[in-house]
């Protein structure tokens, strides 16, 4: 199963807190993380957001308020969200999850580092992109 190691740590609750905009994740080995929507979307597994390989990723800025406004299980090994900004295409696998929950830290850092190279904020608009084969709705 994509995405699923074997005898991998699987979500045995995900709670939506559309208050405080946090996916909550409880996992089979009793981890618990509390996932905001603004880093889940500004990492998500898309290939909008990611690239198609390395040195490919797409900045994501404007997402501090976005909310999930659905989200939809993806056979036995994920989670598909659609954000309040349109993307729907990102499928989050339970090892992905896993892996924002145990580096969300890190990871937050490095996307503020990396806005802050860029001379960019949190708030900073989204630049309108055209001609691209990859688009959210």
């Amino acid at each position: 199963m994509a995405g699923l190691q074997p005898g991998g740590v699987v979500p045995q609750e995900m709670v939506v807190h559309s208050t405080s905009k946090v996916l909550e994740v409880v996992f089979s080995d009793g981890a618990r993380f509390g996932l905001p929507f603004e880093f889940l979307r500004v990492y998500s597994p898309s290939a909008e957001v990611q690239g198609h390989g390395p040195g490919q990723e797409v900045l994501q800025t404007g997402k501090r308020h976005v909310d999930v406004v659905a989200l939809e299980p993806v056979g036995h090994y994920g989670v598909q969200p659609t954000f309040s900004d349109g993307h729907d295409t990102g499928i989050y696998t339970w090892d992905y999850l896993y892996q924002l929950g145990e580096h969300q830290a890190q990871m937050w850092q490095d996307y503020l580092d990396r806005l802050e190279r860029a001379q960019l904020t949190r708030d900073t608009p989204m630049p309108v992109k055209t001609g691209s084969s990859c688009s959210s709705r």
